[in-house]
């Protein structure tokens, strides 16, 4: 099936960081494989991370198609975009529907992109992984890679106004090496593995990342154990408790 809709996108976005002088620093993209099924999964910062976390394979010449909550792809804008794309709607009320389009897409030799945290952490550290890209990369066979993403958070995060503007902020985007589900017989255990990849990916994005706050109120990009104000982990976790209750009344 021929790509209307991608490279067209992506020559858009490449023209925005252009604009914005966005600092891209990607490394580990070699270690997207250029030929076959492969799950890339991410931490989250930003509501625009799926961006970000597809031009770490590029290099390899893959289009990844992300994993995204379902009422993205019926917005009037972004769904005919999503659709085109052939990202992969996930309904929480359907979870096995869109579970199975991910492992088709795996089987037929797609980069499928993961989110296992689910929801943007407000810490900006790693949160507690759902096990749904262990258990796809698994069950379709193919690597596992982490992805650590740092910086985004600037551009547009939650509880933050969109600073869509901001010039010449610098974006990390860090591959680390794929794990082989076939060494891992337990899933739970692939999943803890890729929490502690994943953690150390994104501290080392974090203490490397070359801008500083330029004031006391502009730490609030930066997680709590590193002088940030962010939330902790405990506070960020009191917070989403506390919306998803919002939601449910």
């Amino acid at each position: 099936m021929p790509e209307l809709v991608y490279p067209p996108v992506i020559a858009a976005a490449k023209t925005m960081f252009r604009v914005l002088d966005l600092r891209l620093n990607v490394e580990g993209s070699h270690h997207v494989p250029r030929t076959g099924g492969a799950v890339m999964a991410s931490n989250h910062v930003s509501y625009l991370d799926f961006i970000f976390c597809g031009l770490g394979a590029l290099e390899s010449r893959r289009l990844v198609r992300f994993m995204a909550k379902e009422s993205v792809f019926r917005h009037r804008v972004s769904g005919p975009l999503m659709r085109g794309m052939r990202h992969i709607p996930v309904d929480r009320g359907a979870g096995a529907e869109s579970y199975a389009a991910a492992l088709t897409a795996l089987r037929a030799g797609e980069v499928v992109g993961v989110f296992p945290e689910a929801t943007i952490s407000r810490s900006f550290t790693v949160k507690e992984l759902k096990s749904g890209a262990t258990r796809m990369a698994g069950e379709a066979g193919v690597p596992l890679l982490p992805v650590a993403l740092w910086g985004t958070q600037r551009l547009w995060t939650k509880g933050r106004p969109r600073t869509l503007t901001r010039r010449h902020t610098p974006i990390t985007i860090l591959v680390g090496e794929p794990l082989d589900p076939a060494g891992y017989p337990d899933p739970a255990a692939m999943t803890a593995d890729l929490k502690i990849r994943l953690s150390e990916l994104v501290d080392r994005a974090q203490r490397q990342y070359p801008d500083q706050p330029a004031d006391p109120e502009d730490r609030w990009w930066l997680p709590a154990h590193l002088g940030g104000t962010a939330p902790t982990p405990e506070q960020a976790a009191a917070l989403d408790a506390a919306e998803r209750q919002a939601r449910t009344r």
